[in-house]
């Protein structure tokens, strides 16, 4: 716990201005992007402070997938269906404004605006999917 990261003190329900959604791991919150790129733009956050993304290794996939299937669920339980029209991943540093791991969730893809699309391009130089 970093008290000094706001994802950290989101996690611990420590920041009332932002609202939890349900998730179905106990290691990860989710909730909405406070500057959102798309109808539906969430943020999937695991509760205990990780570095950014380059701080990734292989032990880690299986955090990853969760938070990717997370992020799906989120989702869907918000009335979006169509999983091809979405996009998930990290800004990569240092084009990340926090530095504590958050996955985006946006949807739908097709309804990006322009800068929203340079910012969450696929497999860019700032964000991997």
């Amino acid at each position: 716990y970093d008290g000094k990261c706001v994802f950290c003190r989101i996690a611990r329900r420590e920041e009332p201005g932002t609202a939890l959604l349900p998730c179905q791991y106990e290691d990860l919150v989710c909730f909405r992007d406070i500057r959102p790129s798309a109808p539906h733009h969430y943020l999937v956050v695991p509760v205990e402070h990780m570095g950014n993304c380059k701080t990734l290794k292989g032990e880690h996939i299986p955090l990853v997938k969760r938070m990717m299937e997370a992020g799906k669920a989120v989702l869907q339980k918000n009335n979006f269906s169509d999983l091809n029209d979405i996009r998930m991943g990290f800004h990569w540093p240092p084009f990340c404004s926090i530095s504590h791991l958050h996955l985006h969730v946006l949807a739908p893809a097709s309804q990006l605006g322009f800068l929203s699309r340079l910012m969450y391009r696929i497999n860019s130089y700032w964000f991997i999917t």
